[in-house]
């Protein structure tokens, strides 16, 4: 029912004892045993500590229209970036401002700090417009304040923290931060605990974040309604806000951690009654105080419940423990409707941790099926075709069982390339290093395969721009970007020349040109066409002449193309013809004289 990545930054700054049953309590432990660790591991009061004293400044300067107050509390353990509003101006725009502001109208705004948030697999967002009024009105000196905390770190653990409308700024700011820390490849252990928020933003903002949510701690307590402000009641479930991140739900009771989305909506909707207003501004500290020193209330179950499921139990435990005494949920049937609705979640995020496989376990699985295909491109070599014609052709009975594997790869790699396109990270950073190089050999060596399915069907072409999957896009962009920013080092080697024998060809549209090229040709042998379409055809032919020039110096196409049955000697019989016996270039010389055979040597 919650995120255990986020108290990984609990484990770096607490004592050895923590450290050697961490990883043991994080497999096992329920929401209230987690929100637990965060107590014991001390990160809320010292947060809540950093920023009371700024309320003091606050409250003479108030009627300051926009203010915002910050500080940087140095600890041993870790830096805090503590922030606050305006109490009064706080009250006035919450009252009046739930509005959102979307992406698109913040780049028209100019306001550009938060453009990379933006994806292509997810380009529209929105944000609560007075919490980005209130960063904007103050962002260069918060843009000095992350330049600050980079040149001072020294790799300590940073906390940004803030209550009420101060919390979405330090959310605002925290993300800034993760995403300059990505770009320069910095690892600093960070997270962002917000005291009584406001939600900040729709499910595009959530989407977009998705990888960086762990980092996002949330602290909602039941006598505080400024969390729930922008959630509707169940019977009006249209609101555009959507939570991220962990929340701690806290009472006098107790708290517990919850981090699916749609559970702490509801949960938000089952505590947002009438008779609670904007909580004091001391209300946290006094909670925290309560929580962090096991001083909890003790009472009579809340919801008149009796069960002996452990999951039911445990659903009902946290429940109790942000439910204080004198505060009812629901009417009783909402109680059971919200209970129904926490099981189901939690089976199926049981469900879902029970199919996933640790990463590099899933990708040693992944390169078991590519080994099946390495042997089927072996054994197609032997019968003188390569892998491409064979499967095109269905030429072997083997080549059904190459198209399952060629799915469940497919599956894998392009739910790997959406989750990464939507990390808000810059170019060539969307994916490391393992993966890229992975999904470079996947899509060199599975792509030819999609390539022959789609050239298989009568009258299809150019599959480049009208047939190529997004994910092979994708793979390839970012594997030339990382080449450009290793580019002083990319040069032909003698390596390269003694393994082109087993190589892949690194051009995984090679055989889309290919076909392309033999269009071109038949083409050209039918036409009765004008002089100038006939131009235009031979001008293609030469175009890919010369691109294939350019791979064979290159050592960048493997030797099978040049085998007797496929598809690119199957071309170069038919360009011959429709070229003329007195065509010359550099690849024709090539193939003429049967220097392909020096090639496959590495002696070209």
């Amino acid at each position: 029912m919650y995120d255990r990545c986020f108290v990984c930054i609990c484990k770096e700054i607490s004592s050895p004892i923590f450290r050697s049953f961490f990883l043991l309590l994080c497999r096992f432990c329920s929401g209230t045993e987690s929100a637990n660790l965060v107590l014991s591991s001390g990160l809320l009061g010292q947060s809540w500590s950093a920023i009371w004293p700024l309320y003091t400044d606050v409250n003479q300067q108030q009627n300051l229209p926009l203010l915002v107050k910050w500080r940087v509390v140095k600890e041993p353990k870790g830096t805090i970036v503590a922030f606050v509003t305006s109490p009064l101006w706080t009250q006035q725009r919450l009252q009046k401002e739930g509005d959102l502001i979307s992406s698109s109208t913040l780049k028209h705004e100019k306001f550009s700090q938060f453009d990379f948030l933006s994806s292509q697999g997810n380009l529209s967002f929105s944000i609560h417009r007075a919490a980005v009024t209130l960063f904007n009105a103050h962002v260069n000196e918060l843009l000095d304040l992350k330049k600050q905390l980079h040149d001072t770190s020294d790799g300590i653990p940073l906390i940004i923290a803030g209550h009420s409308l101060g919390g979405s700024i330090a959310s605002l700011f925290a993300l800034l931060v993760l995403n300059y820390l990505n770009e320069a490849s910095i690892k600093l252990p960070l997270l962002c605990i917000t005291f009584g928020s406001p939600l900040l933003g729709d499910h595009g903002l959530k989407e977009n974040i998705s990888e960086w949510s762990s980092c996002f701690l949330h602290v909602a307590g039941n006598q505080d309604m400024v969390p729930r402000l922008f959630i509707e009641p169940s019977d009006h479930p249209t609101t555009p806000y959507k939570p991220f991140g962990a929340y701690m739900m806290c009472s006098q009771t107790g708290c517990t951690l919850v981090d699916d989305p749609e559970t702490v909506s509801e949960l938000l909707k089952a505590m947002n009654v009438g008779k609670i207003s904007q909580a004091s501004v001391d209300y946290y500290g006094k909670v925290v105080k309560l929580l962090e020193s096991g001083v909890i209330l003790k009472g009579n179950s809340q919801l008149g419940l009796s069960v002996e499921d452990p999951l039911l139990a445990g659903i009902v435990l946290q429940l109790e423990v942000i439910c204080d005494h004198g505060i009812q949920l629901q009417p009783q049937n909402g109680v059971h409707n919200l209970i129904e609705l926490m099981e189901r979640r939690e089976k199926i995020r049981i469900l879902n941790k029970s199919k996933e496989l640790n990463p590099k376990r899933k990708l040693n699985e992944v390169k078991v099926r590519m080994t099946y295909l390495e042997w089927y491109k072996k054994d197609c070599k032997g019968k003188e075709i390569g892998y491409y014609d064979c499967y095109k052709q269905m030429l072997s009975h083997t080549s059904v069982d190459v198209s399952k594997h060629k799915k469940y790869l497919e599956m894998y790699w392009r739910k790997l390339v959406e989750r990464a396109d939507r990390n808000p990270r810059k170019e060539g950073k969307n994916i490391a290093m393992t993966w890229l190089y992975a999904g470079t050999n996947y899509r060199r060596m599975v792509e030819p395969l999609d390539i022959a399915e789609y050239y298989s069907e009568s009258g299809r072409r150019d599959y480049e721009k009208q047939g190529r999957p997004r994910h092979y896009i994708l793979l390839e962009q970012w594997q030339k970007e990382d080449a450009e920013r290793n580019a002083g080092t990319s040069t032909l080697s003698n390596k390269k020349k003694l393994t082109v024998e087993s190589s892949l060809t690194e051009d995984s549209c090679f055989w889309a040109k290919v076909e392309e090229a033999l269009i071109s040709c038949e083409l050209l042998r039918e036409a009765i066409s004008r002089a100038e379409e006939q131009q235009s055809l031979r001008q293609r032919v030469i175009e890919f002449e010369h691109y294939a020039m350019t791979q064979i110096r290159n050592y960048s196409v493997s030797p099978e193309v040049f085998l007797e049955r496929t598809s690119f000697m199957k071309w170069w019989k038919e360009s011959q013809e429709v070229m003329g016996p007195n065509h010359f270039s550099p690849f024709a010389d090539f193939m003429r004289n049967g220097r392909y055979h020096q090639y496959a040597r590495g002696c070209f």
